[in-house]
């Protein structure tokens, strides 16, 4: 008997890489995955009406007894890049290990975010073969390059509102649930995402007169470069909480120990100084109160004995709910303080909307939790990365981000790198998240 760790397995072993030159994609890959689904999935490729966007990109319609508000539950299934190098277990060879509660599944999208994807199919799967049909329309969105361009998630959304479409709850990967993440706090957190911070590039570019590096000027182009770079570390943006801030720093901290439960609960007298512990306890609190910027790429010369004509820094920034990209990209350029230093932004994207912590959307996921994963504190948050949910924004007020599995901080920290993995014990929760949450639709 196939099983849905099976299922997951083999969806894993096929490495579907997305890169941002799409002709070094793999697209072999993709098509296979693609034409995998109605083999694995039988019943609901037998129900459910399927469209390919964008060449790669999935979306289903579920037909509901009435016309109310639909719903969208959305993952996807490129990865991002790996190879053997480094890994425990090959990254696309989907290998069991261990045994009973710690047995785990090792492989590129185990958790981001192929877990989620068979999760919904396994639990819309179930349904159909227990006779159901949803009250409201349910779509599955199933994105190709979320980790690069995102094209695939935008296409669909442009179908779906030329059609009229505006789902009354969409569920997309983010928050998870974890646990040591919040002072004073025992037991697991499930932390639902209401918004997620804008993304951009930002590209700084120095260019002058190149020559041999033997008689090198005052001020190279590389040390220009840097000069910008160390100016921007040296000015980070601002400080401030955002009211999802507050509403989960409340939330939690009804939940923590004394003395910190006065600290948490009393905000109008420790605000200030809980403002500063945030920006001192850590990457992730430093990240939670501010727009971040992370210098990731560099290029400069060819030659190691030739000046550089031209010297790039590519930045990327997330930008905090509450401010803009105007706001991110002129900070920048004040920070900078060098007219030689050009800005160019690429691909911008606002923060997200604020979804509500309130009605029935709100409800449907934090009570699916609830049963899913009971003594659970579930709280709202920020997300502080991007997926292919912010372009759902555009259609429904109602955008939540969680995936229903429960991550380690070890295994938080195999996302987008090696060693990426899961327990099976985790999956198979993830999955009866999703069957409970589709039953309610």
């Amino acid at each position: 008997m196939v099983t849905p760790l099976d299922r997951l397995r083999e969806l894993v072993r096929l490495p579907t890489i997305s890169r941002l030159d799409p002709a070094d994609t793999d697209w072999a890959s993709f098509h296979a995955f693609v034409d995998r689904l109605p083999v694995l999935y039988p019943g609901i490729h037998s129900t459910l009406e399927r469209e390919i966007v964008d060449g790669y990109s999935m979306l289903y319609r579920w037909t509901g007894r009435t016309d109310g508000a639909p719903s969208v539950l959305m993952a996807h299934y490129d990865v991002v890049p790996a190879t053997d190098d480094g890994w425990t277990h090959p990254p696309f060879a989907a290998e069991l290990v261990g045994e009973g509660a710690e047995q785990l599944v090792w492989g590129r999208g185990a958790l981001d975010d192929k877990g989620a994807l068979v999760g919904v199919l396994e639990g819309v799967e179930a349904a159909i073969a227990a006779g159901f049909q949803p009250e409201c329309d349910v779509y599955l969105s199933f994105g190709h390059d979320e980790e690069t361009a995102g094209s695939g998630a935008r296409a669909i959304v442009d179908l779906l509102e030329a059609r009229g479409i505006r789902p009354g709850l969409v569920l997309d990967e983010g928050g998870a649930v974890v646990e040591d993440i919040f002072p004073g706090v025992d037991g697991p957190i499930a932390v639902v995402g209401v918004s997620e911070k804008g993304i951009l590039t930002l590209t700084l570019t120095v260019e002058q007169g190149g020559g041999h590096a033997s008689t090198p000027p005052v001020l190279s182009a590389t040390a220009r470069l840097a000069r910008a770079i160390v100016r921007l570390n040296a000015k980070p943006f601002p400080s401030s909480f955002s009211p999802t801030n507050l509403e989960m720093i409340r939330t939690l901290g009804a939940h923590a120990r004394n003395p910190l439960r006065f600290v948490f609960t009393n905000l109008w007298l420790t605000k200030p100084l809980l403002l500063s512990l945030f920006g001192r306890l850590g990457n992730e609190t430093r990240a939670i109160i501010r727009t971040t910027q992370a210098v990731t790429m560099l290029k400069g010369s060819q030659a190691a004995n030739a000046l550089a004509e031209q010297a790039v820094a590519t930045v990327n920034i997330r930008v905090a709910v509450g401010s803009s990209v105007a706001e991110a990209v002129e900070h920048m350029r004040s920070a900078i303080r060098d007219p030689l230093v050009r800005l160019d932004v690429v691909q911008p994207n606002e923060p997200s909307p604020v979804s509500p912590t309130s009605g029935r959307a709100w409800e449907l996921v934090t009570s699916t939790i609830a049963e899913t994963y009971p003594h659970t504190i579930v709280t709202p948050y920020v997300m502080l990365a991007a997926s292919d949910s912010r372009h759902f924004a555009r259609i429904s007020d109602q955008v939540y981000r969680f995936t229903p599995f429960e991550m380690s901080t070890a295994e938080r920290a195999t996302l987008h790198a090696m060693n990426e993995r899961m327990h099976v014990s985790t999956f198979l929760s993830g999955v009866d998240f999703y069957t409970r949450l589709v039953r309610k639709l």
